[in-house]
């Protein structure tokens, strides 16, 4: 019997693949796409995460999502650090979301204020995504527009409370096989999982469209 962990793994990696195969993730990181792309891209982000961490305070003491908020895993922070240095001091003025990423945002506010396992699908899908492919894209993005090294502009791909984020991945997994859930709930939070990654593939093509290469 498969663990958890290995369950959700194996039943989203079709969309996550789909999600880093993208032609835009894959433009913006063959260099093809300017930084305004890539600043266009951490905008959308601030969105996603502003949703994601304003109600983790509350979900803290769940007994479900509660084990999985852990404060060094915040990235708002980090997110309006490179955005004043992307978009200048007044970066808020000019911010839009894309309808894409209105739904996307809609749909983990709603999970964090209903539906405590629907919560752990997009943290799961968002962080842990981060800790391990986000750090190609904070590799590309200091090469390809010079930002400092683990500096401005990439902040949001350094997590600076987590030493090992091999550990931590492994832990994060431990608790993912621990969650208090039932087998049809189980079965829920993978379905979430999916459509998590199906709404942030949608971003990914409104931003392709947003930012085409010219032929």
């Amino acid at each position: 019997m498969d663990s958890f962990s290995t369950v959700i793994r194996t039943a989203s990696h079709e969309q996550h693949v789909e999600a880093e195969t993208s032609t835009f993730m894959s433009d913006l990181l063959g260099g093809r796409l300017g930084v305004d792309a890539y600043a266009r891209y951490t905008e959308q982000l601030w969105f996603v995460y502003k949703a994601l961490e304003a109600g983790a305070e509350r979900l803290a003491s769940d007994p479900v999502a509660g084990p999985f908020i852990q404060p060094e895993l915040y990235r708002l922070p980090a997110l309006e650090r490179d955005l004043a240095h992307l978009r200048g001091t007044d970066w808020q003025a000019g911010l839009t979301a894309l309808p894409a990423t209105q739904a996307y945002a809609a749909r983990v506010r709603e999970c964090a204020e209903r539906w405590p396992g629907g919560y752990i699908a997009h943290h799961y899908t968002r962080y842990l995504g981060d800790l391990s492919g986000g750090q190609i894209i904070r590799g590309k993005a200091e090469k390809t527009w010079g930002f400092d090294r683990k500096g401005d502009g990439v902040r949001f791909y350094v997590f600076e409370g987590i030493a090992n984020p091999a550990a931590f991945k492994r832990g994060y997994r431990e608790l993912l096989d621990a969650v208090r859930a039932d087998d049809l709930e189980k079965q829920r939070i993978v379905a979430e999982c999916k459509r998590a990654f199906a709404l942030n593939t949608a971003v990914f093509r409104a931003l392709g469209e947003e930012f085409p290469l010219s032929a």
